[in-house]
């Protein structure tokens, strides 16, 4: 009778603990909407790029765009006001800070950094390859784990300056 009750307590506990688990994970767009508000407080944008209104642009990613809004648009931090813009194509895009370049728009990439070059805009991609190709930070999965790259050059070439700490967390490429 003792087991029987010390069974059932151990497959209790492990039913609890695994939904548990399972109700922490979140939609991989809202891991991608945390990931990109924190990189901010890792880079350092040139001169009157660190003032006034912060534009975060989407590309394509209605899901990352409306949590990005939702969570973070209007809102100040550290003297900076939000302000997140959507765009559907790469025509579209205007000065922006940041740039999130959703999976569906990784065809207008190069368009994409053509038309923001002279700008000094964090590219943030979600795209295998999107790295090497030029944009910044592009995120990617391992094993099951979200992670992201990181480009020097593509920050460099922006006029971007990284943290040391984020550095450390990224896969350098």
């Amino acid at each position: 009778m003792k087991s029987i009750r010390i069974s059932f307590l151990l497959v209790f506990s492990v039913l609890f603990i695994n939904n548990t688990l399972h109700a922490q994970s979140r939609a991989e767009h809202e891991l991608h909407s945390m990931m990109i508000y924190n990189f901010l407080k890792y880079i350092q944008w040139p001169g009157d790029k660190n003032s006034g209104d912060f534009v975060i642009g989407v590309l394509k990613d209605d899901d990352v765009y409306n949590t990005l809004n939702t969570w973070y648009g209007n809102k100040e931090r550290g003297g900076k006001k939000f302000i997140i813009k959507k765009f559907n194509s790469a025509s579209e895009v205007t000065d922006c800070q940041l740039l999130y370049v959703g999976a569906s728009a990784s065809n207008q990439f190069e368009e994409v950094l053509a038309k923001i070059q002279s700008n000094a805009t964090l590219t943030v991609s979600n795209k295998r390859g999107l790295g090497e190709k030029g944009s910044c930070i592009n995120f990617k999965v391992i094993d099951g784990r979200l992670k992201f790259e990181l480009n020097q050059a593509a920050m460099d070439k922006a006029g971007l300056k990284t943290s040391s700490q984020l550095a450390a967390m990224a896969i350098l490429i």
